[in-house]
């Protein structure tokens, strides 16, 4: 599979993901997966303005995954699939099954989330969508860095 990474970010495109992982893990390009940002002209480009020009970035609304994920999966570039949220990504996961693995990497304070780690606060409904995602057979695991230890989803309730 060409998708090297499936990572929850509600901060979406920054150094974290570009450098921190992309670099390590040889990914030529991210697929953003948001409704919002791929119907948005002036937030595509705020994006495109953080990635070096060596890497491409791909915006897709959720509806269209299903019909890509066929070709992402022989795709030989290496990608990370980005969403912001964990609803789009038990979407994704929904739509390009199967998806072995999803790390958390950034969900910040909002109301009704509770801090799991410094960086991973979630809410109840978050935290059963993922539990749901784990019973379908993907591993789900908190990591900010490749250098920091996941972190078993079981460990953040």
């Amino acid at each position: 599979m060409a998708i090297v990474l499936h990572r929850v970010d509600d901060r979406l495109v920054h150094g974290q993901v570009v450098i921190g992982w992309g670099r390590p893990l040889g990914a030529t390009r991210i697929i953003l997966v948001d409704d919002q940002v791929a119907a948005s002209d002036w937030e595509q480009e705020l994006y495109r303005m953080g990635v070096p020009p060596e890497l491409e970035l791909e915006f897709v609304p959720v509806a269209a995954v299903a019909g890509n994920a066929p070709g992402w999966a022989v795709d030989p570039r290496p990608a990370i699939l980005l969403t912001g949220d964990v609803a789009t990504m038990a979407a994704v996961c929904r739509a390009a099954a199967p998806v072995g693995q999803v790390n958390l990497g950034g969900l910040h304070h909002k109301a009704g989330r509770t801090q799991r780690l410094p960086y991973i606060f979630l809410s109840e409904d978050d935290y059963h969508v993922l539990e749901g995602l784990a019973a379908a057979g993907t591993s789900v695991t908190a990591q900010d860095l490749p250098t920091s230890a996941p972190v078993a989803l079981g460990a953040l309730r």
